[in-house]
């Protein structure tokens, strides 16, 4: 009788391990259909559905390293605000995510912070030197 605690913590221990292991676990990046870029430095936004381009962002936001439950601690402002649009059914409304995105000054990683989330992301330097293309060079 006394294995049962033990047993039921191990279970309880391995889900909160396997839920909190991706930060965009729940959503479905096949389902990205626009992304609104709005950056606070340059007052400049703008709305991003071309499908390349989409597609393109979907590569990089699906190979975010995340961690869980950590806030950020910049210096900054961040460079961008990245609003991801979902759509999962076209008679429903879209589902929005809202991501902070901080670029390193000399061609390095990226930081994001997935609002809802509450998690911090880490993005290589070739991945974060191509998304800062695509939501500059609009």
């Amino acid at each position: 009788m006394k294995k049962s605690p033990i047993i039921l913590s191990i279970i309880i221990f391995l889900l909160l391990i396997g839920c909190s292991k991706d930060a965009s676990n729940e959503l479905d990046l096949d389902q990205l259909t626009r992304v609104d870029i709005s950056q606070e430095k340059s007052e400049k936004e703008f709305i991003i559905t071309e499908k390349e381009k989409i597609k393109s962002l979907r590569e990089i936001f699906s190979s975010i390293e995340w961690e869980a439950d950590i806030k950020p601690q910049m210096a900054e402002k961040e460079d961008v605000i990245a609003t991801l649009f979902f759509t999962y059914d076209k008679n429903m409304p879209e589902r929005l995510t809202e991501y902070s995105i901080w670029f390193s000054k000399k061609d390095g990683p990226a930081a994001i912070f997935h609002r809802e989330k509450n998690a911090l992301g880490t993005l290589d330097k070739e991945n974060a030197q191509t998304l800062n293309e695509l939501i500059t060079n609009n």
